[in-house]
C-alpha cells in the first residue's frame, strides 16, 4: 500500500512533463525506423535512463529535489505511451491510405484520429488489465524488463548494486554488438547452409531461402530467457511446423511461387502462413481466456482483480472513445456505419489476442493482425480502399496499443504501483505522442506518392498494408489458394492446444505447447523464433547449473541484453533521422 500511495503522489507535473519532452522526442525515431525497417522500439528503459540522468544532473548542478523509482515509473510510462503512437497508422495504414489516392486527412484533423484510435487502445487496455497484468501469469518481457531496470538504478544496498552491475554489463556489451553492426552493416543473423530436395515443382529449396538460423540478436536473447521455456519451446515447435513442414510443401506443389534468387523467400511465403498462424494464435488466445477462467471457477480461486479505474469513468471514456472513432470513420473516410461498428468490435478481440502474445513471447503480431483486420472490413466494404484500411487502422492500431500499454502496466505492476496513476500518465503521452508523431511524420514524408516506397524509403509495412487493400477489394475470393481451409486447421489446433493445456492432467498440461507462440512463429521469420528460443534454453540451463547465481542475476542479465540493444537502435535512428534532415 505504501508503494501504491507513493506511485500516486508520483503523478507530479515534472514527472508528466519529463515524460511528455521524452515523448516528443523519442517518437521520430519510431516514425523515422516503421517508415524505414517496418520496426519501432519500446522506449520505456530510454525513457527511465534518460529521465534519470536529466534530474541527477538537475540536482547536482541545480539542487533539485532527489528523482525516485515512482516519480521516474510516470516519466517512462508517459514517454513509452507517446513514443508507441506509431501503433495508431502512421507507418502503415495511413501512408498506404495516400499512396491509394484515398481522402487523407491533414494537420489537426490527421492528430485527432491517431489520438481517436491510441485512446480506443488505451480504454481496451483497462479493461484487459485485471485479466492480463493483474493476475500476473504472463511475463510481458518488455515490462519485466522495465520493471527490472527500474528497480536496479534506483536500488539500495549491495545486493542492489550487484543487480545494476550484471545489468550494466549485459546492456554494454549488446549496446556495442549492434553498433559495431549498425556502422558496418553486418548482420547479427546467421542462416544455415544446406538445402532441401523437393518432389514437384521446384526441384529443392535452401535453408537460407526458408530463413532457418538463429537471430543472434541479444535483445531476442534477452527476451527469450524472460519468456521461459514453454514459449520458447513452443516457437521453435512452430517455426519447425510452419518454415521446414509447410513452406516446403507450398513451393514443391506450386500453391506459393518462390521468390527472387539468393534472397529469403519469407515475403512470399508468409502471405499464406499468416492465416493459420493467426487463426491458431487467436482460437489459442480466446480459448485459454475462457477455459483458464472456468478451471479458476471449478477450484473455486477467487476472481480476477476488478477494474483499475472507477467504472463510472471507465464507462464514460469507453463511450467517448468509441463514438469518437466511429464517428471520425464516417466523417473523414465515408465509411459505412457497419464496417465502423465491426472495426471497433473487432479491436476488441484482436487486442486480447495481441495481448496474449506480446504477454507470451514479447513480439507484437501486429502485422498479421492487420490483415485479418482488412479481410473483415474488405468483406463488409468491397471495393472501398478508404474503408478497408482505416477500419483496420482502428482494430490494428487499437490492438497494436492496448499491447503496448499493457507492457508499461505490468513493469507497474511488478513495482507493486497503483495502476490508475498510470492510466493518467498514458492518456498524457497518447496526446502528446499524437501530435508529435504526427508532425514527425508530416515534416519526413510531405510527398508520400513521390517519397514512399523508393530506396530511400522502402516503408515496408505501407507497401503490405498497400497490397492487401487492393486484393481484398475481390473479398474472400482475393485470399492464396487453400488458406481458408489452413486457417480452419489452424483454428482447430489452437483449440486442441487451449483444451489441453487446460483441461489435461497436470503431468501432461505442463507438456501442452502454447498455441499463441507457436502460431506467432508461422508470421515471423522463423530466425527470430529459434533465436528467442535459444535464450529460453540459455536460461533453464543457467537456473539447472548455477540456480543461486540464476536467482540474482538472470533477470537483471537479460534486461540489460534488451535495454542495450534497444538504446543503441535509439540511438542509431536518431544519428540517422538527424543526418537525413
Amino acid at each position: 500500500m505504501q508503494a501504491k500511495a507513493e506511485t500516486a503522489s508520483a503523478l507530479t507535473a515534472r514527472a508528466l512533463l519529463t515524460g511528455a519532452v521524452l515523448g516528443a522526442l523519442l517518437v521520430p525515431c519510431n516514425v523515422y525506423s516503421g517508415l524505414k525497417i517496418g520496426w519501432s522500439f519500446n522506449m520505456s528503459i530510454a525513457g527511465a535512463l534518460l529521465g534519470l540522468a536529466f534530474w541527477r544532473l538537475a540536482g547536482q548542478l541545480l539542487g533539485a529535489r532527489a528523482w525516485g523509482l515512482p516519480e521516474n515509473l510516470v516519466n517512462q510510462t508517459t514517454a513509452s505511451s507517446a513514443a508507441s503512437i506509431v501503433s495508431g497508422g502512421l507507418v502503415a495504414p495511413i501512408p498506404a491510405l495516400a499512396l491509394l489516392g484515398g481522402p487523407v486527412p491533414e494537420g489537426a484533423l490527421l492528430m485527432l484520429w491517431v489520438f481517436a484510435v491510441s485512446v480506443l487502445g488505451l480504454g481496451i487496455a483497462a479493461l484487459l488489465h485485471g485479466r492480463f497484468v493483474a493476475a500476473g501469469n504472463l511475463p510481458f518481457p518488455a515490462g519485466t524488463a522495465a520493471a527490472e531496470t527500474l528497480r536496479d538504478i534506483h536500488g539500495d544496498g549491495a545486493e542492489a548494486r550487484n543487480r545494476l552491475r550484471w545489468l550494466a554489463g549485459a546492456a554494454g556489451v549488446s549496446a556495442a554488438l549492434k553498433l559495431v553492426a549498425e556502422t558496418t552493416g553486418a548482420t547479427l543473423r546467421a542462416t544455415l547452409p544446406g538445402s532441401l530436395p523437393l518432389d514437384g515443382a521446384l526441384p529443392s529449396v535452401g535453408l537460407r531461402q526458408l530463413g532457418i538460423g538463429i537471430d543472434g540478436s541479444l535483445l531476442m536473447i534477452g527476451f527469450g530467457a524472460i519468456i521461459g521455456l514453454r514459449a520458447g519451446l513452443s516457437l521453435a515447435l512452430g517455426a519447425l511446423v510452419a518454415w521446414l513442414g509447410l513452406a516446403p510443401w507450398l513451393l514443391a506443389s506450386g500453391v506459393v511461387a518462390p521468390g527472387e534468387p539468393g534472397t529469403v523467400w519469407f515475403g512470399v511465403l508468409v502471405e499464406w502462413l499468416i492465416w493459420p498462424g493467426v487463426a491458431m494464435m487467436t482460437t489459442g488466445a480466446l480459448a485459454s481466456l475462457w477455459l483458464g477462467r472456468q478451471r479458476q471457477k471449478e477450484a473455486g480461486a477467487a476472481p480476477p482483480p476488478g477494474l483499475p479505474l472507477p467504472k463510472p469513468v471507465l464507462a464514460a471514456g469507453a463511450v467517448l472513445a468509441v463514438a469518437l472513432v466511429v464517428g471520425l470513420q464516417l466523417a473523414l473516410f465515408d465509411t459505412p456505419l457497419l464496417t465502423a461498428l465491426v472495426a471497433v468490435l473487432l479491436a476488441g478481440i484482436l487486442a486480447m489476442v495481441a495481448a496474449r502474445v506480446v504477454g507470451e513471447t514479447g513480439i507484437p503480431p501486429i502485422g498479421a493482425l492487420g490483415k485479418i483486420a482488412q479481410l473483415g472490413t474488405g468483406s463488409l466494404a468491397p471495393g472501398l480502399p478508404a474503408a478497408n484500411l482505416m477500419g483496420a487502422n482502428v482494430t490494428g492500431g487499437a490492438a497494436g496499443q492496448t499491447a503496448d500499454l499493457l507492457n508499461d502496466l505490468k513493469a507497474g505492476a511488478l513495482l507493486n504501483a497503483a495502476p490508475a496513476p498510470l492510466f493518467a500518465a498514458q492518456l498524457l503521452g497518447v496526446a502528446v505522442g499524437s501530435i508529435a508523431g504526427t508532425a514527425s511524420y508530416l515534416l519526413l514524408i510531405p510527398d508520400p506518392a513521390a517519397q514512399l516506397l523508393t530506396p530511400e524509403w522502402p516503408a515496408p509495412a505501407v507497401a503490405t498494408w498497400k497490397a492487401v487493400a487492393e486484393v481484398m477489394a475481390g473479398g474472400l475470393a482475393a485470399l492464396p489458394p487453400l488458406s481458408v481451409t489452413a486457417a480452419v486447421l489452424g483454428a482447430l489446433a489452437g483449440l486442441l492446444l487451449a483444451c489441453w493445456q487446460h483441461r489435461a492432467p497436470a503431468r501432461l498440461a505442463a507438456w501442452a505447447p502454447s498455441a499463441s507462440a507457436a502460431g506467432l512463429a508461422f508470421v515471423i521469420p522463423a530466425w527470430i523464433a529459434f533465436g528467442l528460443c535459444l535464450g529460453a534454453l540459455a536460461a533453464r540451463l543457467l537456473e539447472r547449473l548455477a540456480p543461486h547465481r540464476a536467482a540474482r542475476a538472470l533477470l537483471a542479465t537479460a534486461a540489460g541484453l534488451v535495454a542495450g540493444e534497444s538504446l543503441a537502435g535509439v540511438a542509431a535512428a536518431m544519428a540517422q533521422l538527424l543526418e537525413s534532415g
